[in-house]
């Protein structure tokens, strides 16, 4: 501690009044012993080397842990969470066991490494990644999550750990890696400490219920000041405002919206002058405005790496420098360390002249796009302060310590690959929670932008809410079921899965269910006795009554949906000459098409010819219940159409088809079965005792009421159901997968179950199927690199086809990829049958470029194969090296050797590159 921090915290402790004359001599000794207990505690020799005075929630925390129990910590992004983690290494170290640091991403696992290293020594921190293994049995050792996950699985003695970190661990919300933390949490031996490190989440106490219930012990801290105040800001125009006006007290800012800034973007404001914000913002003079209020430096969240690449392009064009001549030449001295790493053939595919560029004015980009390399060398020089705007797509907020004065959010909506939504508030609040750098700012600040469309009321909306609930995304995958099964029963699996948080939220959910129901058959009951009758049975005469409504909704929605379908596949595929068909009231309409036009507003326009000869524009903007294509029939050219006399013979042409009866018939809606239940229905509804009753319509009011509420019972209970053991139930068919393929026999798995045991990612069971069935057999190194990309690769595109096979592919990796398609359908046919969850598409997009990479072909030459950046082109190299790595454990021992040259193959330049 430096002898100015140390005389700051003595000025700090000393202020604090001293009560001990104010207390009893009981209370004084109880004080004393208090006192003296603290200061032979573990905590207080691990505080006394920090720099700062820890925050309560810090020392509780550290407590609990110095007690034996395991801990559940919820704070703010930068809080200091990751003491209480220091702290449990800490722990470990004093007694001679071993802590595990587990992070949910490589780059994570990578920072943690440096810090660790720091506090503790190299020699003692250890890493294992993916890809990646030092010093592995080092007393602390850092690790991404899966890791961790495989060595419960592969029964690595872990006697000697007492104390596991799981940071981010928020994290088991995400659909894809969320369920390994489940996984890891349940299946830890007993002796193991947990310290769980959260983002604040609004269900953190449902969260710690479950870990205390799966543990044994476990006490929540819950934390929600930020150690930095955060302030909201927008900027219109060229004006900044602060979101909340001031407050009446005279100290800090009210919860009430500025009034200057609701001005500023109201029509009225616009109308008389008054107003800048028609002018819109650009980001030359949103970093000129952050400039000029002393808030840099910043992050700017952008929701697409082509826009944080234009918006670098766009301060470089404007000629916006940023740094000093001091600060320039510092940045050039690292950028110059890191273009040697690159192979200068692929400087000009990176773009590594303009990037370096830009790093030297203070500008950079920062998404997955980049080489690890220069996305790490941005991340250094901007912790240093010398880069001093960044624009990053959210990947950033996730968990990299990167913290910023300001962060900048460009827009309230992003494209989630399959449309544009609104961001949430836990993601408004991960974004924003990168402002404010502790023991450097004094305030953070977000900042919206107006862009004559963001209301001031959308942004205290997320900016108002400070959390978010946490969602378990657990299901059994085949992976896991084998590794449980081979170790023990079916039944004693089934029960151990039924302890997940999926099943705990899903039971707390049936708790509240259940009482709606009770409270709904209440009110039935009132319900009942208000429309009792005389002249027969009321329910049974009201329940059908609402099935009749019921099935004529279903009827006239199944009906509005098939129009809908149908317009859309007649608008895509009609031709000329096609004859269609539509329905205007009770009446059918035939034209045939002689052209297809587009109109001013870009939708598809036929151009058709009725049964009167007159010509028609039917555009798909109609609102027509349109039947479809019935027919086809031979039509003059275009021009000759122009004249009435051809026309008129190609309506009579028409005509005559028509009464010809040869034209395909009209689809209806409404199945003859359908329309025969209905009718059904309604005889028994006449001829019920209740409709002939004089007071029927007195007894309707509480019968309708009663059938609704018999129909959400129906509807609860259903639910109640599907939500009653779903895991135990997602099992069950995942074992019946695994019986039908082989893999499993009752409560024995068989030599591919455990081979399975092996596979990790979604495609295990295909991948050892393919093994299996010989898809890598007579393929060389490259090839079988490339077949292997196949089941990691995923398109950041949204493909609603199946992905097509690469030109000009080599033939044996076409016969590769046509077996291993095969096999994809096998899994998903059973999938199927069985109700499970269907394993997604294989993607060949990556396999040109794969077998190019592995022949030692540049990195330039791989990227024109495939279209991939750069840094998506390492983490898929990386992904497909770690799938040939748990292949080789698999397979017999000539394949395991070409699957050695493989990935051995693979790593090399840009591939092969490590910061540590």
């Amino acid at each position: 501690m430096s002898p100015a921090r140390r005389r700051r915290r003595v000025v700090r402790e000393s202020a604090e009044p001293d009560n001990s004359t104010l207390l009893s001599p009981a209370e004084r000794m109880r004080a004393f012993h208090e006192d003296r207990h603290f200061r032979s505690s573990a905590r207080h020799e691990w505080t006394a080397n920090l720099p700062y005075v820890p925050d309560p929630f810090q020392c509780e925390a550290m407590d609990h842990l110095e007690s034996g129990s395991s801990v559940l910590v919820a704070a703010p992004t930068g809080a200091g969470k990751t003491v209480v983690g220091e702290f449990a290494v800490f722990l470990a170290m004093s007694s001679g066991q071993r802590a595990f640091y587990t992070t949910p991403i490589k780059a994570l696992s990578n920072q943690k490494f440096l810090d660790l290293q720091r506090i503790f020594g190299a020699e003692n921190v250890g890493l294992l990644t993916g890809d990646t293994s030092v010093r592995p049995s080092a007393p602390i050792v850092v690790m991404t999550t899966e890791v961790l996950r495989n060595m419960i699985y592969a029964e690595v003695d872990l006697k000697n750990l007492s104390h596991v970190i799981l940071d981010e661990v928020h994290y088991l919300a995400d659909r894809m890696r969320g369920p390994v933390w489940e996984e890891v949490i349940i299946h830890l031996p007993a002796h193991i400490r947990i310290v769980a490190l959260s983002a604040t989440v609004s269900n953190v106490e449902e969260f710690g219920s479950w870990m205390q219930e799966v543990r044994g012990s476990c006490q929540v801290v819950v934390w929600e000041k930020r150690p930095v105040p955060l302030y909201q800001h927008m900027l219109v125009g060229d004006h900044l405002f602060d979101l909340y006006a001031p407050s009446r007290h005279g100290k800090g800012l009210s919860s009430r919206l500025n009034p200057r800034l609701l001005s500023e973007v109201s029509p009225l404001g616009r109308a008389r002058g008054r107003s800048s914000s028609g002018k819109r913002e650009t980001r030359v003079g949103t970093v000129i405005a952050l400039d000029r209020a002393h808030m840099l430096p910043a992050i700017v969240f952008i929701f697409s790496r082509q826009g944080c690449e234009d918006a670098v392009a766009h301060i470089l064009s404007s000629g916006m420098l940023l740094t000093s001549h001091d600060e320039a030449a510092r940045i050039r001295r690292s950028v110059d360390e890191v273009l040697n790493r690159i192979d200068v053939r692929d400087h000009a595919a990176l773009g590594v002249r303009k990037w370096a560029q830009a790093l030297e004015a203070g500008v950079a980009a920062h998404h997955a796009g980049l080489l690890p390399v220069m996305k790490e060398a941005v991340e250094r020089l901007f912790a240093q302060g010398l880069v001093k705007v960044v624009y990053a797509t959210e990947t950033l907020a996730l968990g990299i310590n990167m913290p910023a004065r300001t962060v900048v959010i460009e827009s309230l909506h992003k494209w989630n690959g399959a449309q544009h939504v609104s961001l949430s508030a836990g993601e408004y609040t991960q974004l924003s929670g990168r402002a404010g750098r502790r023991g450097i700012d004094n305030e953070g600040h977000a900042v919206v932008l107006h862009r004559r469309q963001v209301a001031p009321e959308e942004v205290a909306a997320l900016a108002s809410k400070r959390t978010y609930p946490l969602i378990s995304a657990f299901r059994p995958t085949y992976n896991m079921v084998a590794n449980l099964v081979i170790h023990s029963t079916r039944a004693a699996t089934r029960e151990v899965l039924k302890t997940s948080f999926a099943q705990y939220q899903a039971n707390t959910a049936v708790v509240h269910l259940a009482q709606q129901v009770r409270d709904l058959q209440s009110r039935m009951d009132v319900f009942a006795a208000d429309m009792h009758c005389d002249s027969g049975d009321a329910q049974e005469y009201f329940a059908l009554r609402e099935r009749i409504a019921r099935q004529q909704k279903e009827g006239a929605r199944a009906r509005a949906h098939e129009a809908l379908e149908n317009k859309r596949r007649l608008f895509a595929r009609a031709r000329t000459g096609d004859i269609v068909c539509c329905r205007k009231g009770r009446r059918l309409t035939y034209y045939v098409i002689c052209d297809v036009a587009s109109t001013a507003s870009h939708s598809v326009a036929l151009v058709s010819i009725g049964t009167d000869g007159k010509k028609y524009y039917l555009s798909s903007d109609e609102r027509v219940n349109w039947l479809g294509i019935v027919g086809r029939m031979k039509i003059p050219a275009s021009h000759l159409l122009r004249r009435a006399q051809v026309r008129a013979k190609v309506a009579q042409d028409l005509s005559a088809l028509i009464r010809s009866g040869t034209l395909s018939r009209p689809y209806a809606s409404d199945s003859p079965e359908k329309i025969s239940s209905t009718e059904d229905l309604e005889r028994r509804l006449r001829s019920h005792p209740v409709h002939r009753c004089p007071e029927r319509e007195s007894h309707a009011r509480a019968g309708h009421a009663w059938a609704r509420a018999a129909r959400e019972v129906e509807r609860l209970v259903a639910h109640i159901d599907g939500h009653t053991h779903s895991v135990a139930r997602d099992f069950d068919r995942v074992c019946d997968v695994l019986e039908r393929m082989g893999f499993l026999r009752e409560d024995h798995v068989s030599e591919f179950g455990q081979q399975l045991t092996h596979i990790f990612g979604e495609h295990d069971l295909v991948i050892v199927e393919a093994l299996r069935t010989g898809v890598f057999r007579g393929l060389d190194y490259a090839q079988l690199a490339a077949v292997a990309s196949c089941f990691v690769y995923e398109s950041r595109g949204d493909e609603d086809s199946a992905p097509a096979l690469p030109q000009g592919i080599e033939p044996l990796l076409a016969e590769a990829w046509d077996s291993a398609c095969r096999v994809l359908a096998r899994v998903n046919e059973i999938e199927t049958e069985v109700g499970a969850h269907v394993s997604p598409p294989l993607h060949p997009g990556l396999m040109a470029a794969t077998a190019a990479w592995a022949r030692g072909a540049s990195l330039t030459v791989a990227l024109s194969e495939c279209e991939v950046q750069g840094g998506d082109f390492v983490r898929w190299m990386r992904q497909v090296m770690d799938v040939l790595d748990q292949l080789r454990r698999v397979a017999d021992e000539d394949a395991a050797e070409v699957m050695l040259q493989a990935r051995q193959a693979l790593a090399h330049g840009v591939v092969a590159w490590s910061a540590l």
